[in-house]
């Protein structure tokens, strides 16, 4: 083979930090599409839940635990990195999981992106390999199992929000919740 496809197909051949950028730059773009929708969430709703047949929570908890999905990428970075970003320790004692306002949610999440773009700074892709102990798992899981657990919790929940404010009668739609590549100005 020729050109780029050798390249590839060549593992050996690729930069060291190919697979970390892909996920800082999934993650980012879920962060994103995450403070677009907390900026829809009308002041008045704060207080509004569903009517599900299941339990749900109210929008304000949910802004909340939106934070807690991106604590957990922080404590997994922390585990990774102890010493050079020993730091985001301090985060724990932040509150989430709680009651919290728009703008609450919104400055707590560019927090936490702050220090989650220092981690992946740090971050190659032989440390994806690397076993991490977690509370889940004290005998570890690799640190892209860990990372990519904590995406997928993240993305649970900003769906959550997002047919949340559907629910509640806000015209969001899909390019509220998905990064659209394409013709620059289609995002929402």
């Amino acid at each position: 083979m020729s050109g780029s496809i050798s390249i590839l197909l060549e593992p050996n051949t690729l930069p060291e930090r190919i697979i970390v950028e892909d996920i800082r730059l999934k993650l980012g773009e879920q962060i994103e599409r995450t403070e677009h929708l907390v900026r829809l969430v009308p002041p008045n709703a704060l207080a509004w839940k569903p009517q599900l047949q299941t339990t749900s929570t109210n929008l304000n908890h949910l802004l909340g635990h939106l934070l807690d999905c991106l604590a957990g990428v922080c404590a997994v970075f922390h585990a990774a990195f102890p010493h050079e970003l020993a730091h985001l320790a301090q985060l724990q004692s932040l509150p989430v999981n709680h009651a919290c306002q728009p703008e609450e949610a919104l400055q707590r999440i560019r927090e936490y992106t702050k220090h989650i773009e220092q981690a992946f700074a740090l971050c190659n892709d032989n440390d994806l390999r690397r076993m991490i102990p977690s509370v889940f798992v004290p005998q570890g899981e690799t640190l892209l199992t860990l990372l990519l657990g904590n995406l997928e919790h993240l993305i649970n929940h900003k769906y959550q929000l997002f047919f949340y404010l559907k629910l509640y009668g806000l015209p969001v739609t899909s390019k509220d919740i998905y990064h659209w590549r394409g013709a620059p100005g289609d995002q929402g």
